[in-house]
């Protein structure tokens, strides 16, 4: 198990070395019996690349990035499915109603980069920590210590770490606006547990998403598959830090050439809030958006030809009481210009609920700056605040927009369900569709908090799951 979760999860961005280094633009002069070697340059008191005898290396910066890159060792328990726990005969004879999966140790290796050394702050992935109950961190030095979990943000797959120890050494922050494709990067980690591992390659690209969710703004890079290398550092030519090693793409599990890092502006950002308050309460404003492109401003006559147009208002939301209104365009997000929907998805989304975002909008034909306060999000309701019947608690709840691929067209979908939580116990499972409670059908959150509150003496559940349908009984 240890493996196949280190490999599917724990694998991402070691950059390939493709490019000679003599591309670099650091051209050696023939050697001489005279000549000395070249002394290396520096940015900002950090080395960049230069020449031994003639010969281009990267060694004097990686001699300062490369204690600041951590091997991250984590334990813990992860659910996992067993397909005999889904027959429900099998669950009443061995006594285990309601439980569809089992739990399961885990061990699992990632990296992480220290960011601060004095406090002994280390970003790293989510992923790599996800349910871990022991984290590890050791040195290249050799030196091990057990790790504080700061917080954790699973939208954008950060989390930060902390650490007692002295004399680390931290990396710092490059702007990551400033990256470009074709610059050269190296990618540092601790894949398979070998110890730190070293490549190199260029930026692909940027802007990229994937289909995994979140809040994404990824460089693209070309990458090769190092299991463990999640939480690592992918550095510019000065040493600085670019972005957090996060996933690769490929559809067998070897090298496409396509890795992904989180930019070090985002990870910046979730790193205060994660140090400042644990946790980041992401909101929403209450609009749905939509690339603008020049054929459909034309069309609209819109005066912008760049920027996402707003196709609906949610009533009462923050947007809604600031004055937005459907065929408005959002050009700008706190300064920032908005050209595509990421833009301002990531610009709102991470956000604090109660937080202000100022949009630049476009708007009958003047442009207006207008600031909207970050809402709670109205998607999806959380049963842990105890409002809800007792064996509903300790799952995610959202309403069926649109018709599933069954053909349900409406009800309350259970997003998620926590390992051993009422939810669980009761029988609901990840993906089920409560088409109706007591009998009510319900299909918006409000019928159903009203439905399923807690004061009631019994709920009589019918659920859609995959292609089958069931009542579900919960009692006090």
């Amino acid at each position: 198990m240890s493996m196949n979760r280190s490999w599917k999860t724990l694998t991402t961005l070691a950059v390939i070395a493709t490019a000679s280094l003599l591309s670099l633009g650091c051209v050696a002069k023939p050697a001489s019996a005279e000549a000395a070697p070249a002394a290396a340059s520096t940015t900002a008191g950090v080395p960049t690349l230069m020449t031994s005898n003639g010969v281009p290396s990267l060694a004097p910066m990686l001699k300062n990035v490369l204690p600041a890159v951590v091997n991250i060792a984590v334990s813990g328990v992860e659910e996992v499915n067993n397909p005999l726990m889904q027959n429900p005969l099998f669950q009443q004879f061995f006594g285990m109603q309601g439980q569809q999966k089992e739990q399961e140790q885990f061990e699992a290796i990632g990296s992480g980069v220290i960011v601060d050394a004095a406090k002994g702050y280390i970003l790293t992935n989510n992923h790599v920590i996800a349910n871990a109950k022991s984290i590890k961190v050791t040195l290249k030095d050799g030196r091990s210590f057990n790790a504080k979990l700061i917080g954790h943000d699973k939208p954008s797959d950060l989390a930060v770490l902390q650490i007692k120890a002295d004399d680390l050494t931290a990396l710092p922050f490059a702007n990551s606006n400033d990256v470009q494709v074709g610059d050269f990067v190296a990618a540092i980690g601790d894949p398979f547990g070998l110890g730190q591992t070293v490549t190199a390659g260029i930026v692909s690209a940027l802007g990229r998403t994937t289909s995994i969710g979140g809040f994404q703004d990824f460089i693209q890079t070309d990458a090769s598959i190092n299991p463990g290398n999640s939480g690592g550092a992918l550095v510019n030519m000065k040493g600085q830090l670019v972005g957090i090693n996060s996933e690769i793409l490929s559809k067998s599990g070897g090298n496409l050439g396509i890795g992904f890092a989180i930019p070090s502006d985002l990870a910046h950002h979730v790193m205060d809030e994660l140090i400042a308050h644990g946790k980041i309460n992401h909101g929403e404003i209450g609009v749905v958006v939509q690339q603008l492109t020049p054929a459909l401003a034309k069309a609209l006559g819109l005066k912008v030809e760049k920027g996402v147009i707003i196709t609906k208002v949610e009533p009462d939301s923050p947007a809604a009481k600031a004055g937005i209104k459907a065929d408005d365009v959002i050009v700008s997000a706190n300064g920032q210009k908005v050209t595509s929907v990421l833009q301002i998805r990531n610009a709102v989304g991470l956000l604090e609920v109660g937080q202000t975002v100022k949009l630049g909008v476009m708007q009958d034909g003047a442009l207006r700056d207008i600031d909207v306060k970050v809402g709670p999000k109205t998607s999806a309701v959380e049963t842990r605040t105890g409002e809800l019947f007792k064996g509903l608690q300790g799952a995610d709840y959202a309403a069926l927009t649109q018709p599933n691929s069954n053909g349900v067209r409406h009800g309350i979908t259970v997003s998620h369900v926590q390992a051993g939580s009422p939810a669980q116990q009761s029988g609901l499972q990840d993906g089920d569709v409560i088409v109706s409670v007591n009998n009510h059908a319900v299909s918006t959150l409000a019928e159903f908090q009203k439905l399923a509150h807690k004061d009631q003496a019994q709920l009589l559940l019918r659920v859609e799951r995959g292609t089958g349908a069931m009542f579900l009984l919960l009692t006090p």
